[in-house]
């Protein structure tokens, strides 16, 4: 939105926006003599004040939007481990109490491999925009950006094909008993690698 023109100089016409400053400069009477009334210093210097303002508003925008991302990556986090979790043991229990493998089982593994799905999506938009993913030559030197570069989505990227590749193994199995062990080991080893990167995640 074009907020009111101001008078800056004579027969100049300065245009400003609430939120990004300054946006363009007019000078009418410019085209008439060919005079601007503004010297080449001062337009350097307003030009100057708006890249300065832009970009601010993006670094802020950039900040607040990783750490959005940060509190609902780490939040999403307990759902996801919840989830896999009951899975893993509904279908232990299923496979040592040889007990059919319901509608409910289904929902709940499907679930489960859902939200880790879900839980990768956000984790890459978070990988582009964390301060803490850098790829210098100190990378490596530094357990903070060789975690979160490397380790992290090594590690969660392992998990998540395990659990995908076990709820598949559930899908193509015939016997009930089949479906449950399918989901209880690759679960598990899914449950595993997650748990070990959360603990692995350095702190302060």
């Amino acid at each position: 939105m074009v907020g009111k023109a101001s008078t800056l100089y004579p027969s100049t016409v300065l245009w400003a926006t609430p939120s990004f400053g300054l946006l363009f400069i007019f000078t009418p009477q410019s085209r008439m003599n060919g005079k601007n009334p503004l010297t080449n210093c001062q337009i350097n210097t307003l030009l100057l004040q708006v890249l300065l303002l832009l970009y601010i508003h993006t670094k802020i925008f950039v900040m607040t939007f990783y750490s959005f991302l940060q509190h609902l990556h780490s939040g999403f986090r307990y759902i996801v481990v919840v989830l896999v979790i009951v899975a893993a043991l509904l279908a232990l229990l299923g496979l040592t109490g040889k007990k059919p493998y319901t509608e409910g089982n289904r929902k709940l593994n499907l679930f489960a491999m859902i939200s880790v799905h879900t839980q990768l999506l956000i984790g890459i938009v978070l990988y582009f925009v964390s301060p803490f993913v850098q790829f210098t030559k100190d990378t490596m030197k530094n357990p903070a950006t060789r975690y979160f570069t490397v380790e992290h989505w090594v590690m969660m990227v392992i998990a998540i094909v395990l659990i995908t590749i076990g709820h598949a193994k559930s899908k193509r199995a015939a016997t009930p008993e089949e479906k449950h062990k399918a989901i209880f080991v690759f679960y598990i080893l899914g449950l595993i690698i997650i748990t070990s990167g959360i603990l692995l995640i350095p702190r302060g």
